[in-house]
This record gives structure tokens, C-alpha cells and sequence, in this order.
């Protein structure tokens, strides 16, 4: 498994990551399963959320109850959640008292004295910075956040914390896909009137995270759109599915594999956040970080996603 040093942490991290949104409602033996298939593929980072699961934490805690991980096994493996999204609101939180909550009940039900990294969930339109970066000095002082990010932030967003925020933002989590790829497929078509793709949404922000040593990683990286089902094997894709079988088949891996390579192999060095429970996809999906895909082979893929190459 190809690893690296999160740009501005000593925190050495794998291209993929296991994502346990999804784990609430598994036994101690799936789970356990699943996190002994990740150390396997050599994934040993974990990633979690305040609203996985029910009530509150609820994955968090299933997770730390089925493991039961020692100290050195704790030691051995990076823990992420994330804060800010109150679903009974529906509304965002970025408030001092909430992030402070918020983190003390993920380190309570994780069984843990420290996060390795907190990210803000997702925008809050009415965030107060300064809010931020107090919880965020209290959290960092007191030994219980190690490093800090944001998930669905744009640019601007990410400038309007740094400015107050001390710490350095070293994550961005962002929806990526070979099929949803805005965040890509802008920047080639910039400049093209009339054409959808050459819109800009983000603002750059793939560039932005590049130019300021900002981690993307990837979630729903089978994910045809936005929870619209996976790409992989659906008819509603032939000609991209055509695409990766072919090259699946030239490198020895399965099709989950080459939708890995796709995104491992921009040179942003991004992680892959998987999100399935099922032991069997996740070795399949983490054999792509391993696999060099040509500039050619790369860019295939695109066009057969039905992105323009002007």
C-alpha cells in the first residue's frame, strides 16, 4: 500500500482509507473482520463521523466495542472523525460549545484519548472563525485533536478559517469519482462557452488544496453522481465499464481497483475514503493504490465517463 506523510503532520497515511459510515448494525465479528482485512491491505486509517449510526456516535461506538483495541493497537492506527452537522435540525455547528461536545463525546465512544484528526463536516453558513479556532486551541492543548481539516469546503471557506484558525487545515474531504469529478473536469474544460463542464462550482479547489498542502480525500469513489448508485458494472455506463474491465484485465486486478488507481494516480496525492463493510471489495478496491496507470490509460477512462477532452 503506497503511504506518505500528511503535509504538515508527522502522521504517515495510506493512499486508502476504510470509512465506517455504514457499520452501526454489524457484528463484533463483521467489524472485526473488516478492520483485520484493512490492516491486511495495509490500510491502517479509519474514518468516522459524529453522525454515523444512531443515536449520536453511534458507529463510533460500535467500532470501539467490537475492537477492543489495545493501547499499542491504538497506537498503531489513525482514527478521523468529523463534527458539525446536527441532523435533528437540520442545521450546521460550528460553534465552540458544539465542536468541544462533539469531540468529547467521539473520544468517549471511541474508548480513546485522542483524535488523530478532527474535520469540519460541512459548511456552516453562519460559522463565527473565531469559535473555531478557540475550540480548535482548546482541543490541540489539551492533547485530544492531534490535526485538523475540513470536509466540502470551498476555497474561500478554507481562507476564512485560516485566518484565525492556528493550526494548519491538512485535509479537505471531497466527492470524487471517475463519473463525479467536477472538481477536475472544470479545470480541462475551462474557458469553453456553452459547455456544462466548463462551469466552475468549486472555485478551484483542487488546485487551491495543491497550492496550500491540503490533503483531498476522496469519498464515493464508485459512486456514479451524488448517492446515485455505483458506476462499476451498471448498464447505465457500458462504454466506461468496457474501459476498466479491459484494463483490469491488462493489470491483474479487479474492476474496484482500476476506479481506485484512477484517482491515486493524480499527482495531488489524494487519499481514497471506501465505504463499504464487505471484506472481499475493500482488499479488491485497495490493490489500486498500487497500480501506475499510464497518462494515456488515465485519460481514457475520463473521456469514457463522458468527460470532453477539448
Amino acid at each position: 500500500m503506497k503511504t506518505f506523510t500528511l503535509p504538515n503532520t508527522d502522521i504517515t497515511v495510506p493512499a486508502v482509507v476504510t470509512g465506517v459510515m455504514r457499520i452501526q448494525d454489524k457484528t463484533d465479528a463483521e467489524v472485526r473482520a473488516l478492520y483485520d482485512a484493512s490492516l491486511a491491505a495495509g490500510i491502517n486509517f479509519f474514518d468516522h463521523a459524529d453522525i454515523y449510526g444512531t443515536p449520536p456516535h453511534g458507529c463510533e461506538r460500535r467500532f470501539a466495542e467490537a475492537l477492543r483495541l489495545s493501547p499499542s493497537e491504538r497506537a498503531g492506527i489513525t482514527l478521523q472523525t468529523k463534527a458539525g452537522i446536527v441532523p435533528e435540525g437540520p442545521y450546521f455547528d460550528f460553534s465552540y460549545a458544539h465542536l468541544i461536545e462533539t469531540v468529547n463525546g467521539s473520544l468517549d465512544a471511541l474508548g480513546t484519548d485522542y483524535i488523530d484528526i478532527l474535520l469540519l463536516h460541512r459548511p456552516d453558513a453562519l460559522v463565527e472563525p473565531e469559535e473555531v479556532a478557540r475550540a480548535f486551541d482548546e482541543l490541540a492543548a489539551a492533547g485530544k485533536v492531534r490535526a485538523f481539516g475540513v470536509s466540502n469546503h470551498t476555497p474561500a471557506q478554507i481562507e476564512l478559517l485560516r485566518r484565525y484558525v492556528s493550526q494548519p487545515l491538512v485535509a479537505n474531504q471531497l466527492q470524487l469519482s471517475i463519473t463525479h469529478a467536477p472538481i477536475v473536469a472544470q479545470g480541462v474544460a475551462m474557458n469553453m462557452a456553452g459547455l456544462e463542464q466548463s462551469l466552475s462550482r468549486d472555485l478551484g479547489v483542487l488546485d487551491y488544496c495543491r497550492l496550500h498542502d491540503i490533503t483531498v480525500q476522496a469519498w464515493s469513489p464508485f459512486q456514479a453522481g451524488f448517492f446515485t448508485g455505483v458506476f462499476l458494472g451498471n448498464p447505465d455506463h457500458p462504454e466506461l465499464n468496457a474501459v476498466i474491465d479491459r484494463l483490469a484485465a491488462r493489470y491483474d486486478v479487479p474492476a474496484e481497483a482500476i476506479a481506485t488507481a484512477w484517482i491515486t494516480r493524480h499527482p495531488a496525492q489524494m487519499q481514497v475514503v471506501l465505504g463499504t463493510t464487505t471484506p472481499d471489495r475493500l482488499r479488491a478496491a485497495a490493490l489500486g493504490a498500487d497500480v501506475e496507470l499510464t497518462r494515456p490509460e488515465w485519460y481514457e477512462l475520463y473521456r469514457a465517463a463522458g468527460h470532453l477532452v477539448p
